[in-house]
């Protein structure tokens, strides 16, 4: 039987705290949820090493450094309510539910929608709720958020996003500048965001992100 305590805690000593990341509650939400659980069936033998993850299509699980990084810039609070949007089949949400409140987690996959949320329901995670929907659009009867995760590349972020986070509320991603990427974490304020550069890393851009094609006549 493979040693997934023993991966996970190397994961978390060679990937996460030599990147300059060592609040207690991401590296304990890390050190305590299962990520192999939360990965395709045939991709648990590679579910902690230091790459993004195939969950299909152009989806990915963030790799462990990058996802670690976006949550120490976003400052997660004990009472925040969160929106992970692309949770994928779970990992972001059960980590992210160990630091806040309550996790709204949304994804466009039926089929990842419902195994996410059944294996959040049988590792306990009482404290969030996996909603199908265009990732484009957020999950705006729910909000709003005081924090937003978006968990692959974006060109641009629609405006959908702007009306469901708080006032003083923060939001993470990666913005896809060619084949490089950089992780920016904005904050609202008087109805605008407001963004700070944190960190270089890439994913595919999420569906719905895209930048509009312009035509030329």
């Amino acid at each position: 039987m493979p040693d997934y305590t023993s991966r996970r805690i190397m994961m978390v000593d060679t990937q996460v705290r030599p990147s300059d990341v060592t609040k207690f509650p991401i590296i304990d939400a890390m050190l305590n949820v299962p990520r192999e659980l939360y990965v395709p069936q045939g991709q648990r033998e590679a579910a902690y090493v230091g790459d993004n993850i195939p969950l299909g299509g152009d989806r990915v699980l963030l790799e462990p450094r990058t996802f670690a990084k976006l949550l120490d810039g976003l400052e997660i609070r004990p009472g925040d309510v969160i929106l992970d949007v692309g949770c994928g089949l779970g990992y972001s949400t059960a980590v992210l539910a160990r630091m806040a409140e309550f996790v709204v987690g949304l994804e466009d996959d039926p089929e990842r929608a419902q195994e996410a949320q059944a294996t959040l329901s049988a590792n306990g995670v009482d404290n969030a709720a996996v909603l199908e929907g265009p990732l484009a659009e957020g999950a705006e009867k729910n909000g709003p958020y005081d924090v937003i995760v978006i968990e692959g590349a974006v060109e641009t972020l629609p405006e959908a996003f702007v009306a469901q986070l708080n006032d003083g509320g923060r939001i993470g991603c990666l913005f896809s500048e060619g084949t490089l990427g950089v992780a920016r974490v904005g904050v609202k304020a008087d109805g605008r965001i407001s963004w700070r550069s944190s960190f270089n890393a890439a994913a595919p851009v999420l569906t719905g992100f895209e930048r509009p094609e312009v035509f030329a006549l």
